[in-house]
């Protein structure tokens, strides 16, 4: 989508501190890090929600993704958080979907 601003993101418009990119997904470093390691994963296909998507094949690898990122940086065996919000009540404010991946820290629960 052309207003869409992980759209941007990935077509490279925008700039990101990218950890990783492939032929379907891409992650970067979020720039309002609520923790150490804060970084988002998103598909690269425009999905606005989780209640938009369809396609578990790829929902599955933003989680796979996440792991895979959290054992590189280090912050896999002392734990970490995976989230994805969806919709206003859920806390999304942009509406390409994406999951958060927070660690280097205790966690809280709940959230918030």
């Amino acid at each position: 989508m052309s207003d869409c601003l992980f759209c941007k993101i990935i077509a490279g418009e925008i700039p990101a501190n990218k950890i990783f990119e492939d032929k379907d997904v891409f992650a970067f470093h979020d720039i309002g890090a609520q923790a150490p390691h804060h970084f988002l994963v998103i598909p690269k296909k425009h999905i606005a929600t989780l209640n938009d998507a369809d396609d578990t094949a790829l929902i599955g690898k933003l989680a796979l993704t996440a792991s895979k990122i959290a054992k590189e940086l280090g912050i896999a065996d002392d734990g970490y958080r995976v989230v994805m919000n969806c919709n206003e009540d859920g806390g999304q404010t942009v509406y390409h979907i994406h999951l958060h991946c927070l660690g280097g820290r205790p966690l809280t629960w709940p959230p918030g």
